[in-house]
This record gives structure tokens, sequence and C-alpha cells, in this order.
């Protein structure tokens, strides 16, 4: 049973970056979901949170024919936790969504 499972609607925030490794494709893009509250002022307040977003294979080549800056899309996938050491040798962690399954959402009217 998968217990890491996420769930987003938001907005491409660019374009779909392709690369080609010695096993497969890697897509990665970003992507901006919006959350709206009314604050005790009663002003409604929207909050922006930017995803890292990252495909492989079949997915990926699915990510860069229908994915385009702006565009509004819904993701299942799970939250993956990483590390590296940068070009000054210090560890950097990144938090990023593997995409399983990519759609585009139609605009309510």
């Amino acid at each position: 049973r998968n217990m890491n499972k996420v769930t987003l609607v938001g907005n491409v925030g660019k374009e779909v970056n392709m690369r080609n490794f010695e096993n497969g494709k890697l897509a990665s893009f970003t992507m901006v979901t919006k959350e709206t509250y009314t604050n005790k002022k009663n002003e409604e307040v929207t909050s922006n949170t930017w995803h890292n977003l990252v495909a492989f294979g079949k997915v990926a080549d699915v990510c860069q024919r229908m994915i385009s800056k702006g565009k509004l899309i819904s993701v299942e996938g799970k939250i993956n936790h990483r590390s590296y050491k940068n070009k000054e040798d210090k560890l950097v962690y990144v938090t990023e969504i593997q995409v399983y399954k990519v759609q585009e959402v139609k605009e309510e009217e």
C-alpha cells in the first residue's frame, strides 16, 4: 500500500525542462497552488505555495506535450525528500513532488 500520495491542482510556473539520462528521461517544472481565506479583519487573503515537480519516462513525455506556463493542471504523485552537495560542498535539501499522473483542468465558467 502506498501511504505517500499527494494530489495538487494549480498553475504551471514555468515551461517543462527535459533532460535525458542513461536510464531515461526526466521532466522538471514548478506549479503554484493558491489558498484563499478570510482574516480577522474580514479581508479575503490569497496565499501562494510553490512546488517543484519531477516526472520520469512516459509521464515525462506526457508533461512535455501537454504542459505550458500558466496552464491549470492536476497532478497525482508522491512527496520526495533528497539532498546533494553543491559546488561549494554544502548540503542542499530538496523537497519535490514525483508526478505519476497529470491532466489539464478546465477552468470553470
